[in-house]
């Protein structure tokens, strides 16, 4: 069926490893797949790199014509990895060693436990952009969502131009309970006010039935439908000149611009970086070594009987 697979970047999947992100091209559709399911396709520098590189080609290839954004395995991505290790005893220093970062200008070895507010915007900052390229893209990218999309997965599905759910799956934004904020800020522009705070506020799951009902995704369908309703609907688009859907999409995206869109992002990436430094979230990530990592998430959404409190 596949006209094209390869890998779409990311260092994780060298060295005879599976790769953490695959790329294949069916006639006019383009599939992004994000391929950690053994982690939850949980979100690392090779993954985000990944996605980025497979939007890139999908932009760059004359036969694509729509693109599609999916998971591997049961879930589509439990957001950014926290539990690098993999184990209970993970330490809190091992959260950011994996991460790469394009700024490294000279300057004074920081003191221990100090916080460079710059240093992690740009950093962040830096993932922004890479998911703003669905965003920015000018071709359609549609998400597809099973299983869960959390935290940082929100970061990046909710830049996808439409969005395909699976009937029993659940997006949400965990970390505003602690250790984050949204940093692609796009909660308050696909759902409004109301919504966005409701939403952000308790950081509650959110299931298809409700997502739909707000507007958060365009289509919901029974778990063994969705794929093949994904890529029936990228299909169709072929059918529209290239430069009417790149024009219309633009279109859109401007109004939203023009909403302050940007001047969100930099304050969501901001703002982010000061809720992973206050002392709540450190002593949050402390507890990650003494009472493990899956305890410290039970308990963080204990009352609220979502994420943590149910199987992934």
């Amino acid at each position: 069926m596949d006209a094209e697979s390869r890998t779409a970047g990311g260092d994780e999947g060298h060295g005879g490893a599976e790769p953490v992100v695959l790329y294949t091209e069916a006639d006019t559709v383009a599939f992004i797949t994000l391929n950690r399911p053994e982690r939850m396709n949980t979100l690392t520098e090779g993954v985000i790199a990944g996605v980025a590189d497979g939007i890139d080609r999908a932009t760059a290839s004359r036969s694509v014509r729509s693109i599609v954004l999916r998971g591997s395995g049961p879930t589509l991505t439990a957001g950014y990895d926290l539990n690098p290790g993999g184990g209970s005893d993970s330490s809190s220093g091992e959260l950011y060693d994996s991460w790469g970062s394009p700024y490294s200008a000279p300057g004074p070895k920081p003191r221990e436990g100090a916080w460079d507010p710059v240093r992690d915007w740009q950093f962040m900052g830096h993932n922004v952009k890479r998911f703003m390229k669905i965003w920015e893209c000018p071709k359609p990218v549609l998400g597809q969502i099973h299983g869960w999309a959390i935290g940082g997965a929100t970061d990046m599905i909710l830049c996808c131009d439409l969005l395909f759910m699976a009937s029993d799956a659940h997006i949400g934004y965990a970390p505003s309970r602690i250790y984050g904020t949204p940093t692609t800020m796009m909660w308050v522009y696909r759902l409004g006010l109301e919504h966005a705070k409701q939403f952000l506020l308790s950081g509650d799951a959110i299931d298809a039935e409700t997502a739909h009902r707000i507007g958060l995704v365009a289509y919901v369908y029974p778990p063994d439908e969705l794929g093949n309703q994904v890529e029936a609907f990228a299909r169709r688009l072929a059918h529209i000149p290239a430069n009417q859907l790149a024009l219309n999409k633009l279109l859109v995206n401007q109004a939203f611009e023009n909403m302050g869109l940007r001047t969100s992002q930099l304050l969501g990436t901001f703002f982010d970086g000061v809720t992973r430094h206050t002392e709540e979230a450190y002593r949050w990530v402390e507890d990650f070594e003494t009472k493990g990592f899956r305890q410290v998430i039970a308990e963080r959404d204990a009352p609220h009987g979502d994420y943590g409190e149910r199987p992934l």
